[in-house]
């Protein structure tokens, strides 16, 4: 039996599981998408990929840039684009804040993951994020390393 107050599970479509280890996550923010009948269709299948996209500011509304969605294959002539530019969904509020962190201080907007929410709407998280060095990204690889073997060793000797 589910508790009443408990969060229902987000349906995850894709995920960027890089993107964590290549940014500094400083914010996120939930987006929609704006798409056609066969994206959401093609969403729904759960084939689709964000690992080399970004979003980009371009006349004060935020758009999704490469992301990959494949055809739906029972739409015949009415497909979509597979890498089209699809806009993002942002109150004008978020748009000025995250084109100012942009602009002012070399950050980046990075997608993490497209989800559907409690209602079926196709959402995206976006991440205000700066970019690691490589020594950074050492020292991630290296905390993950030692987690990984503190839990090997309490299972062993706990």
């Amino acid at each position: 039996m589910a508790k009443a107050n408990a969060k229902p599970a987000r349906n995850i479509v894709a995920e960027n599981r890089k993107a964590r280890f290549n940014y500094e996550i400083i914010d996120t923010f939930e987006a929609g998408l704006e798409l056609t009948g066969t994206e959401v269709k093609s969403l729904r299948e759960g084939k689709a990929n964000i690992a080399e996209s970004y979003a980009t500011e371009e006349g004060g509304e935020i758009w999704l840039i490469n992301s990959y969605l494949p055809e739906y294959l029972q739409a015949n002539r009415f497909n979509h684009e597979t890498r089209r530019r699809r806009k993002l969904l942002l109150h004008k509020r978020e748009v000025s804040r995250l084109f100012a962190a942009v602009n002012r201080e070399g950050m980046t907007l990075v997608p993490l993951k497209i989800y559907f929410n409690d209602r079926g709407r196709a959402k995206l998280e976006l991440a205000l994020a700066k970019g690691k060095k490589l020594h950074d990204k050492r020292e991630t690889q290296k905390q993950r390393d030692w987690q990984r073997q503190k839990s090997r060793l309490l299972r062993q000797h706990g």
